[in-house]
């Protein structure tokens, strides 16, 4: 069983900046996925990033602005959010897809993090 801890969320400015990080509890060659969830909203796609990092997918609403990584020698996945905007507030998550492709189906990633909040003020 794969555990994952998501961490850096936190309150910033319009405009600002954050780097997310999920840590896994051991290594992975899956797909690693992000979502986030607003209040009152269901959970939506953010991005993807293949096991080797070469390949990603944003959705329509953050592409030019978040960009996924990892680093595989730590075990970790990061998402590093640019020009952030009010829309943007949510509960961030980490997941690993059982697929062999990137989806944005939620229902194709088996484990998930516990989440972490960004607030950004405007």
């Amino acid at each position: 069983q794969v555990q994952l801890v998501e961490s850096g969320g936190g309150l910033v400015q319009a405009g600002g900046s954050l780097r997310l990080s999920c840590a896994a509890s051991q290594r992975t060659f899956n797909i690693m996925g992000w979502f986030r969830q607003a209040p009152g909203q269901e959970r939506e796609f953010v991005a993807a990033i293949t096991w080797n990092g070469v390949s990603t997918k944003y959705a329509d609403s953050v592409k030019g602005r978040f960009t996924a990584s990892r680093d595989n020698a730590k075990n970790t996945v990061y998402l590093q959010m640019n020009s952030l905007k009010a829309e943007d507030t949510a509960v961030y998550y980490c997941a690993r897809s059982r697929a062999e492709y990137m989806d944005s189906d939620n229902r194709n990633y088996d484990y998930w993090g516990q989440g972490t909040q960004v607030t950004v003020s405007s």
